[in-house]
């Protein structure tokens, strides 16, 4: 079995969100344990394993050192821009996963069609949220809301980008609202005018992740709040700036279309491959 470790969301090796993807040369996906066994040896947050049916059609597993998951969004980004570097994929693809089959443009950028976005409700309380940031005082312009495309996230706005930066946060308290709302994760975002739609810090600690330093699912809410809330129109392209803070530096992607489907995602990048000895 070949393997390829790949930064999603970034052109540049070493920036974006690593992921390992194993590219099956057989028509039938190896043991479970065996596949959890080199997602804990590879040590990423998330494996890919690719079965290929054609050129148009393929089954993903995706294996965390502990656990299969149904879907990882950075992963298959990094999947289908590797088939498509190895000549295996172009164009519209179908991809069967255990979340259920998505559509995916295949090319130098991939995008991924997201489920449809929708606003869960709007928090009338931010002061604790903000307490939970590190920020003092500071009362939004814009609500903070917690939207939907795929996983529900808390969509919160702040004043510039110089206070994104220097966030103070308190992880426990994070996860007590993030719970508390039932919620994965605080999305915070900034304007700025340097053409990113917005910068953004994703802290979800409810689920083991202090930060993020590229959220697919979380990007695409994000989308669509700022649709919601007058920002975008009817069509729109974005790209949001993420992981700055943690030194890797990553572009997702994001459109919005006519239908109010949303699709995520970007480039990657190859950093290694080699050969599975077992």
């Amino acid at each position: 079995m070949k393997y390829y470790i790949l930064d999603a969301f970034t052109n540049q090796p070493f920036g974006g969100n690593p992921a390992g993807v194993v590219l099956l040369e057989s028509d039938q996906f190896p043991e479970e344990k065996l596949m959890l066994q080199i997602a804990a040896e590879l040590r990423y947050s998330e494996t890919a394993f690719i079965r290929r049916h054609s050129d148009k059609e393929y089954t993903i597993r995706y294996f965390t050192p502990k656990a299969e998951v149904e879907l990882c969004g950075h992963a298959t980004i990094a999947s289908f821009y590797l088939l498509h570097h190895e000549g295996l994929a172009s164009g519209t693809c179908l991809c069967h996963t255990l979340a259920g089959d998505l559509r995916i443009e295949a090319g130098e950028r991939v995008m991924m069609q997201m489920a449809m976005p929708r606003i869960v409700a709007t928090v009338e309380e931010t002061e604790e949220i903000y307490k939970a940031l590190g920020v003092n005082d500071y009362h939004p312009v814009m609500p903070i809301q917690i939207a939907y495309s795929g996983l529900p996230d808390l969509m919160i706005p702040l004043p510039d980008v110089e206070t994104l930066q220097a966030l103070n946060p308190d992880m426990e308290a994070i996860t007590a609202i993030t719970k508390k709302y039932d919620a994965v994760s605080f999305h915070v975002f900034a304007f700025a005018n340097d053409g990113y739609t917005a910068h953004v810090r994703d802290f979800a600690p409810l689920y083991g992740v202090p930060e993020e330093s590229a959220t697919g699912t979380a990007n695409a809410a994000l989308t669509f709040y700022l649709q919601h809330n007058g920002c975008l129109g009817a069509e729109a392209e974005c790209a949001f700036m993420q992981g700055e803070a943690l030194g890797r530096p990553s572009v997702v992607a994001t459109q919005i279309r006519m239908d109010g489907t949303i699709y995520v995602g970007g480039t990657a990048a190859i950093v290694a491959k080699g050969e599975l000895c077992v």
